[in-house]
């Protein structure tokens, strides 16, 4: 159960929250029996534990008229994490969690490693970070394990299973009587040095100066490692695991705070540099990279660009298949209403064969209903349109309405090669696509890159604009976050001749598979005629 009546986040007030756990408390102590049970509890849900006695310290509340011990009320998607996390290590799985700066995400893992040692015996937690002070420091706030000592001593002693400051917490370590559990500190290079853990998570994994010989240590100290980080640009070892496809990830973006909202980011824009908002807020390893074809603050804009524009999506519905190997890419399907992205979806391509992927795409179509798609016919997508063929063949049969599908080959030749690409002034001849494109996938993604700084001019500095050529992603959707990351990823160069070049997986990162359906769906080509004959005759 979460958090039991409404709670605003943004102007909190903790008078209801005290109330609320007095009774609760009083009642556990009219009725002992009951403690064992709670206990037994707590054990698997360690998110509901905070919410229901977890206490945080933070200096700065003070300022703003609160208490700087107040309530550890968990949002959503911390709760989400929690689950996440306890499940990896359950399973003995490594995970990376990727995070935007101030994000609380330092209480959250002490408080969850906390929760999990108090109720669970024999477990140990390993922390990690690159300066001992970040580990533990007496009396220093941003100490992980100065935070946990304050987060167990505020607990009603119910809880605390025995544990003293004085005689469970000495320097780098933290002891739980009760169930024989412990939590270790290390720093630097001593990372993974010590004794072999239940988890370890390595804080800001990114920022560590030797990580190789780090993550040779934690290989035999434990089968769940955990790192937590803000991106550091991609030449380290946290973003070349977090690119690789082989651990999973979870993204931790300021849109998932309620805390946060458009306000705050604006104010980081406007008192940050323009490397760090990218890198730091907007989760974007590429952000010192040369040559970022669509910058973040760019794609950022898009969200939910029609709502602030006040303008209302028309055109044409359609989708676009992005097709996966059969390894650890994924597919990737793009629903797109004129200039609004509403939905990206995207499933595993193992164990599957290019029909069950066709097949796929024509089942969110009629979700959807969208009457045609277009898919990636380089590579494995080829096949595509012979499946796409042998369904609707099926459909007809059964007197189901045709969905059409339409290849996009990026390899290809640019669409209306004799357009202009750039237009011509003081002089100087137009470029024409043919000789400002290396190929159709260059093509598109710069049309892409065009309308997210079309939305971007329109929505920061109100120049005017046509709705057909700006682009909006819808708030809503699921994916939002790893598209939004995706699409400021791919980066452009000149070639010899003078060609606009893409590249989708600089650095050796992980093919943008979301990014690529979206690109598809907007890429400049010819669309299909899906007029009725009856409606031909009709006029």
């Amino acid at each position: 159960m979460p958090i039991p009546f409404p709670f605003d986040f943004k102007n909190p007030d903790y008078t209801q929250v005290f109330e609320w756990r007095m009774e609760r408390l009083q009642r556990i102590r009219a009725n002992p029996e009951s403690l064992p049970i709670m206990k037994a509890f707590y054990k698997d849900h360690p998110a509901q534990f905070i919410i229901d006695w977890g206490m945080t310290v933070d200096p700065r509340n003070v300022e703003r008229g609160l208490p700087a011990r107040i309530p550890f009320l968990l949002f959503p998607k911390q709760e989400e994490w929690i689950q996440w996390f306890v499940e990896h290590w359950r399973a003995s799985k490594p995970g990376i969690t990727e995070k935007t700066r101030d994000m609380g995400m330092s209480w959250l893992t002490v408080g969850m490693a906390s929760s999990l040692c108090l109720f669970n015996r024999g477990v140990f937690a390993g922390f990690g970070s690159r300066k001992e002070e970040y580990v533990d420091k007496i009396g220093s706030p941003k100490s992980l394990f100065d935070k946990a000592r304050n987060f167990i001593s505020l607990l009603p002693v119910e809880f605390r299973g025995g544990w003293s400051a004085k005689q469970h917490a000495p320097h780098m370590r933290i002891l739980f009587p009760e169930t024989e559990s412990a939590m270790t500190g290390e720093a630097g290079d001593g990372i993974g040095r010590g004794d072999r853990t239940s988890f370890y998570i390595v804080d800001e994994s990114a920022f560590l100066e030797r990580p190789y010989l780090v993550d040779a240590s934690l290989s035999a100290t434990t089968n769940c490692r955990q790192d937590i980080s803000t991106p550091n640009g991609m030449a380290n070892s946290f973003a070349e695991r977090r690119h690789s496809g082989k651990i999973d990830v979870f993204t931790f973006h300021w849109r998932d705070d309620p805390r946060k909202d458009q306000a705050w980011y604006d104010k980081q824009v406007e008192e940050l540099d323009a490397v760090t908002v990218a890198q730091e807020i907007d989760i974007n390893y590429s952000a010192s990279v040369e040559g970022v074809l669509i910058p973040s603050a760019w794609v950022q804009a898009a969200i939910d660009a029609h709502i602030a524009l006040g303008i209302e999506p028309t055109g044409v519905r359609m989708g676009a298949l992005d097709v996966a190997d059969e390894g650890k890419d994924t597919n990737a399907f793009t629903s797109r209403h004129g200039f609004l992205l509403e939905d990206i979806d995207e499933w595993s391509g193992k164990g599957d064969d290019i029909f069950g992927t066709v097949q796929k795409a024509f089942t969110i179509c009629d979700q959807q209903l969208l009457d045609h798609f277009r898919f990636d016919s380089d590579g494995l997508g080829a096949g595509a349109r012979g499946d796409a063929r042998v369904i609707n063949e099926n459909r007809e049969a059964e007197e189901i309405p045709t969905i059409v599908a339409v290849p996009f080959r990026g390899s290809g030749a640019v669409f209306d090669p004799e357009g202009e690409a750039v237009r011509g002034d003081n002089g100087r001849p137009a470029r024409l696509n043919k000789d400002f494109f290396a190929n159709a996938k260059a093509q598109g993604w710069w049309s892409l890159r065009t309308r997210f700084q079309k939305t971007y001019r329109a929505v920061t500095e109100g120049m005017e604009f046509d709705p057909d050529e700006i682009i909006s992603i819808s708030g809503t959707m699921k994916k939002k976050d790893k598209l939004v990351i995706e699409l400021s990823q791919p980066t452009y160069t000149v070639n010899g001749v003078g060609k606009i070049v893409v590249d989708k997986k600089p650095d050796g990162t992980k093919s943008p598979n979301l990014a690529d359906s979206a690109m598809i769906a907007y890429a400049p080509m010819e669309m299909p005629m899906l007029i009725s004959d009856d409606f031909l005759e009709s006029i």
